[in-house]
Parts: C-alpha cells; sequence; structure tokens
C-alpha cells in the first residue's frame, strides 16, 4: 500500500482511481464494507483503490478538547487499511487551507487534478468544504460534469443500529468488549512502544509496561483485564488507562500494563494491548497502601477469570 502525504506529493502516476474519503476512524466492520465495495470497483474498472483521509480528524481541527477519543491512531489505521486491500491512502493534512477550501474546490483540486477519480463512494450524509457546503448531491452533479460516478454507502448495521465510530465508543465505554469485537470485526486493542516511565509501579510491587498512547484522549478508562501477545506466546495481564489521580498525574491519559507472571524487559519494544474485560474503573485512593492493596485485588480478580 502507498501512503501520499498531502496533494503537493501527487504526480501525474496517481491520477485514475476509484476512491473514498473518510476518518476511517476504528476501521470498523461498517468500514470494511465500503472497503470491500472499493475492491470491488477497483477490480472491475482495472483501477487502483484510494481512500482519502484526514490529519488530524476535522473534529480535532476545529475543538481539540471535545474531539471524540480516538479508536486508532494514524499508524494503527493505516496498518488496518492496508489489511483490507486497500492501494493507496492519501492523507490530507487538515488545515487552514484545506478547511478555507470550497466544495467546488475540494473537487477540483484533490478530485479531478489531483486524484482523477472515476468513480467516488461515500456515506450519503458525507459533507465537505468551507462551511461544509458540499453535499451527496452536489458531489453526483460534480461527478456528471466531470466524468465521475459516485455511489452512496450503505448502512452496516448490527443487532438493528449502524455501526459507526460513535457506537463503538459508547459500546467500549460500557465494557462490552464482545460487542465491540463484533462491531469492529476483531477484538479492540491499542499498539504503543514500551517507554520509560516513573518506576512508581515496581515500589507497589507491580512493575508495569508505560505504553506510549499518541493520542488527545483514550477510548477507554479504568482497570481492564488485558493480553498481549510476545514472540508468539499470549501473556495474560491487567491495564490501568487513566491520570493517575492518586500518585498526582500529569492530567493526560497513560496506559500502563502489569504481565501477570512474566520476567522480562520491554523497554523500546512495540507491544498490542487486547482488552477483554473490564475490572473497575479508576479512582483515587487516600494513600499508596490502600492503591497497592486496590492493585492486588485487580490481580487476584484477573486471575480468578484467567482461570489461574
Amino acid at each position: 500500500m502507498e501512503l501520499v502525504r498531502g496533494i503537493q506529493n501527487l504526480r501525474p502516476r496517481h491520477r485514475g482511481c476509484v476512491a473514498t474519503i473518510g476518518n476511517f476512524d476504528g476501521v470498523h466492520a461498517g468500514h470494511q464494507a465500503i472497503l470491500k465495495r472499493l475492491r470491488a470497483d477497483s477490480a472491475r474498472m482495472n483501477l487502483p483503490g484510494c481512500v482519502v483521509i484526514f490529519e488530524p480528524q476535522p473534529r480535532e481541527y476545529f475543538s481539540p478538547g471535545d474531539a471524540p477519543p480516538r479508536l486508532t491512531r494514524l499508524r494503527d489505521k493505516l496498518a488496518l487499511l492496508e489489511t483490507q486491500g486497500v492501494d493507496r491512502v492519501l492523507c490530507l493534512s487538515f488545515n487552514r487551507r484545506l478547511r478555507e477550501m470550497s466544495a467546488e474546490q475540494f473537487v477540483q483540486q484533490i478530485l479531478i487534478d489531483g486524484l482523477g477519480v472515476k468513480h467516488l463512494e461515500v456515506g450519503d450524509d458525507f459533507r465537505f468544504g468551507c462551511d461544509r457546503s458540499g453535499d451527496f448531491a452536489f458531489l453526483q452533479g460534480s461527478g456528471e460534469r466531470h466524468g465521475f460516478t459516485v455511489e452512496a454507502a450503505n448502512t452496516v448495521a448490527e443487532s438493528g443500529e449502524r455501526i459507526s465510530s460513535t457506537r463503538v465508543r459508547q459500546v467500549l465505554a460500557e465494557g462490552d468488549f464482545s460487542l465491540a469485537e463484533r462491531l469492529l470485526g476483531r477484538p479492540f486493542s491499542i499498539s504503543g512502544r514500551v517507554l520509560h516511565g516513573q518506576k512508581l509501579g515496581r515500589q507497589l510491587g507491580a512493575p508495569t509496561a508505560n505504553v506510549q498512547l499518541k493520542r488527545l484522549r483514550a477510548p477507554l478508562q479504568g482497570v481492564y483485564r488485558v493480553s498481549v501477545e510476545l514472540n508468539g506466546v499470549t501473556q495474560k495481564g491487567v491495564a490501568n488507562i487513566g491520570s493517575r489521580p492518586t500518585v498526582d498525574g500529569d492530567g493526560q491519559a497513560h496506559l500502563e500494563v502489569h504481565l501477570l507472571d512474566f520476567d522480562g524487559d520491554l523497554y523500546g519494544r512495540r507491544i498490542t494491548v487486547v482488552f477483554h474485560e473490564k475490572l473497575r474503573d479508576e479512582q483515587r485512593f487516600d494513600s499508596l497502601d490502600a492503591l497497592k492493596a486496590a492493585i492486588k485485588a485487580d490481580f487476584a480478580a484477573a486471575r480468578a477469570q484467567w482461570g489461574l
């Protein structure tokens, strides 16, 4: 899969494709249905399939404090798109220039001059351009004038409800990881590199791997039963996502993972943490001894669920 960062890096060889546009946060089952049709259209028209995404995501640009937490950061999103057979990703920087681009300019500069789109698939509620002036009907009219076809992406439902990134976030917040797996088409996980932390876990008898989140907000908060794949072996563990209120954290979300019955060095490694069950909410304790007792109880609960 080829990644093109910005319209300034589009070349003549990139012209001629079938495309879809969106955030694709989580690359969930609804997204996967769109990408399946993209692959089919790509094969039918003998053209590469291109996904157009934005970085940061538009709501992160307009209101970073209120933007929904990401299900997948950019690196993981790209990896998931590649597994779906996408030929090319155009990642557009969502900045002032793009924000002020009219719907007509977006179509002309990106879809026509940049990508030479022959077929486009988007949701029928898709809006774009300055002040969201462009919509599905506008794209259809543009396609008729400029020679590309436009198709509405069909809604994909689970248990009668539309699958969306918003719904996945809601389900994760409720701790329903079984339903989240059905919506995503895979277990929910977070990947990142293990960094050096405060080493407080060692003092509490629970050494943890401090995993780099690289996102404004995390989609989970609390203590969870998790697993991590290491050297082909599934290591069972407990993870905490939160701001560490008992130890005067920095207010940012942190992911800390303790692997049960594991003794090894994880610093510098990229790991993927798979979430299975919520054990409790994050809370502030009156003392480190109280925190230590809670951690011990978390480990016991996880062990019981794992059957250890």
